[in-house]
């Protein structure tokens, strides 16, 4: 990871690829200033994208209209586009099989609690979501404030992976 001209490619993963993968591709596009493209996905995408998740990322000045839930199966054949990081942000997704990512990325998990399975009225819902958002927000930060350049491998992969671990 010692490139300073490099766009890192990260791909946030989770079951349905409805909110927080999607949130999160949003956060890293906007806050990441043009180091990072990012991409989200899912295991198995519901096919739609969560409507709360998709107007937390529109208020940040993120087009929700090129948010969509789409299969991982995108991003693992030969000819897809090679992932920097893979993160996963969900617990589902992080215990599944996951492919062979092609370049053999960076991988990590940042656990979140899923919005889109919080019952109640709108309040409680329209909460979990800005819980969620606040939680990827805090973590996209700080791996936008990572020197990558400045990192080999295995040092990018502990400090990322530890952006996901629970205060001590």
């Amino acid at each position: 990871m010692t490139d300073t001209a490099k766009t890192y490619n990260v791909l946030f993963l989770c079951t349905g690829n409805s909110a927080r993968s999607v949130m999160a591709e949003a956060l890293l596009e906007m806050l990441g200033q043009g180091r990072f493209r990012a991409y989200s996905a899912g295991s198995r995408p519901s096919g739609r994208v969560q409507p709360m998740a998709a107007e937390l990322a529109a208020q940040l000045g993120y087009d929700a209209r090129r948010l969509r839930s789409k299969s991982w199966d995108e991003f693992a054949g030969p000819d897809a586009t090679r992932m920097d990081l893979v993160i996963t942000v969900c617990d589902d997704a992080a215990g599944e099989a996951c492919p062979v990512w092609p370049g053999g990325p960076v991988t990590a998990h940042w656990g979140v609690d899923d919005p889109a399975a919080v019952e109640g009225d709108e309040a409680a819902r329209r909460q979990a979501y800005f819980a969620a958002f606040a939680a990827l927000r805090r973590r996209v930060e700080l791996l936008v404030a990572l020197p990558l350049d400045k990192l080999d491998r295995l040092a990018a992969q502990q400090r990322i992976r530890a952006i996901g671990e629970p205060p001590a």
